[in-house]
């Protein structure tokens, strides 16, 4: 074989492959490109597109085009989207899901509050005779409070009753959880409602068995009274305390101001400086007469011509020197000022501190009755209970379950799929939109 015939099958093999590589990518392009369907277009270019078709070329098959309706298309979204969620609803709420039975009470936090008088407690009057609302909402924060939760569970078990097999598997509590868990439960079925202008307190109790529903509804209650009680109890010996301090502060103080007296009469000698101020003043009184009658006798003696070193003479001028020096005592005991060296009995100073002390134990005594009437007024208002629960419609056996709400619950699914489909939709369309 020559060398021109070698070189000729070689090229010829090179053909043959360059061929067979370019073969499926001409395939796929040409099955990519979309023909165009314009019957009104001209013969002439309509088969100069037939003849241009890359999709005649041998070894390619041309696809097949099938039309899409959008009616159709649009009916199959809408059943897989919103028909099919909402069917696998119903099954559930028609099929598997259990009877919820409500045991509803209502009550009412009341205070018996009873004139006290003209006495007044102070704090603690507005403490009694405050309006319950605040009681009201304690009431109802505790009934969703964990620590309602826990007594409750501890006493009738109500962890048990929510995860009974009557209930189904989407509403049946499961056991064992956290207390927050069960609490977020309880919330889910104990509600308590307070009504804004009668501040009435509505209890509602969901189980699935009417005897749990009114078991948990009486055991809520018994617990809320329990603790309307203890609020009054303790404001009421919050109240006795009180005025029995008040009471033994007011004693203690008169008690004291009865020792402050005796130890000034003990230090002063003197056992009612009034008195004696009063007859200290009736003694000089009675000095001033005597040195008057002295004093003019002397005079009428000296206007005799009588001779000064005469004996009646001198035992007058002795006298009136006499009641002088008693006069000058008597009014230094009742004056600031003392004797030299300050010795001598001061009745201003006794008399001041004598007052004093008679004023704060004229205090004592009316602060000791006042306080003394409060702390028997006080007693007698602890006696009774000034606050309490009063349920006027209580908890009663439940003959029809009123949940789950079948019919209101698949008219609600339907329509949030049917929402969300939509919307979806649209979205979607949008967006398609913006690509063109």
């Amino acid at each position: 074989m020559s060398v021109d015939e070698v070189k000729q099958g070689e090229r010829l093999r090179g053909m043959i492959e360059f061929a067979r590589r370019t073969v499926p990518d001409l395939r796929r392009n040409a099955e990519t490109i979309e023909p165009i369907r314009d019957r009104r277009a001209p013969a002439l270019l309509r088969r100069a597109r037939e003849r241009l078709d890359w999709r005649r070329l041998p070894g390619l098959r041309q696809p097949e085009y099938k039309p899409v309706s959008l009616s159709a298309l649009l009916i199959r979204r809408f059943a897989l989207f919103v028909l099919l969620p909402t069917a696998v609803m119903a099954v559930y709420l028609f099929a598997f899901a259990s009877d919820q039975y409500v045991a509803e009470a209502q009550f009412a936090v009341r205070g018996n509050v009873e004139p006290m008088g003209d006495v007044n407690l102070g704090e603690f009057t507005s403490l009694i005779q405050k309006h319950n609302s605040q009681d009201s909402f304690i009431v109802k924060d505790y009934i969703n409070s964990q620590t309602m939760v826990e007594a409750v569970d501890k006493s009738i078990g109500v962890s048990q009753m929510f995860s009974r097999r009557e209930a189904d598997f989407w509403a049946r509590y499961r056991r064992p959880q956290p207390i927050e868990e069960l609490t977020r439960y309880w919330r889910d079925h104990v509600e308590a409602r307070i009504e804004a202008v009668s501040g009435v307190i509505t209890l509602t109790v969901r189980a699935f068995t009417p005897d749990d529903a009114l078991a948990i509804a009486r055991d809520v209650i018994a617990r809320s009274e329990a603790l309307i009680n203890v609020i009054s109890q303790r404001a009421q010996a919050d109240m006795v305390a009180h005025s029995q301090a008040d009471a033994d502060a007011a004693q203690a103080r008169l008690k004291k101001a009865h020792l402050d007296v005796q130890r000034f009469r003990n230090h002063w000698g003197i056992i009612d400086p009034i008195k004696s101020a009063e007859s200290t003043l009736l003694t000089l009184a009675g000095l001033r007469k005597d040195k008057l009658k002295a004093e003019n006798d002397l005079q009428v003696l000296r206007s005799s011509n009588l001779d000064e070193k005469s004996r009646a003479i001198q035992v007058l001028v002795a006298s009136v020197a006499a009641i002088d020096q008693q006069m000058k005592q008597l009014q230094d005991q009742l004056t600031t000022e003392s004797a030299p060296g300050g010795a001598g009995l001061n009745l201003t100073q006794a008399l001041l501190e004598y007052e004093g002390l008679l004023v704060e134990r004229i205090i004592a005594e009316k602060l000791n009755e006042s306080a003394n009437t409060l702390l028997d007024r006080a007693r007698v208002s602890a006696s009774k209970q000034q606050i309490y629960l009063a349920t006027f419609v209580p908890p009663v056996l439940p003959t029809d379950s009123l949940y789950p709400k079948r019919g209101h619950a698949l008219l609600l699914t339907f329509f949030c799929f049917l929402v969300i489909w939509s919307s979806a939709s649209l979205l979607l369309s949008g967006v398609n939109d913006q690509r063109l």
